[in-house]
């Protein structure tokens, strides 16, 4: 028997303060592309930051320890929405 998750649309908004920090930023995101459906950075050069944005597609486990995993990066600020199903 198969049984099927149910999965949440999400936004995590990530601003990266520290350079140093995109290495491993990327490699949790890599880890976690099944679920990522788009991603969009931005390099904001005259605040000296970096804006990426992801939408996920996943179960709310899946979105949390993500969440998670990236706010303990340092030099990262996380915060994440779900939208609101039916």
């Amino acid at each position: 028997m198969f049984v099927i998750e149910t999965t949440k649309i999400a936004l995590i908004g990530i601003i990266v303060e520290q350079p140093e920090s995109v290495l491993k930023t990327n490699e949790l995101l890599h880890q976690y592309a099944p679920y990522i459906v788009g991603r969009m950075g931005i390099p904001y050069r005259n605040r000296g930051i970096s804006i990426i944005s992801i939408t996920l597609d996943a179960p709310e486990h899946v979105i949390s320890s993500l969440s998670g995993k990236l706010g303990q990066i340092p030099g990262i600020r996380v915060k994440s929405m779900l939208a609101k199903t039916k």
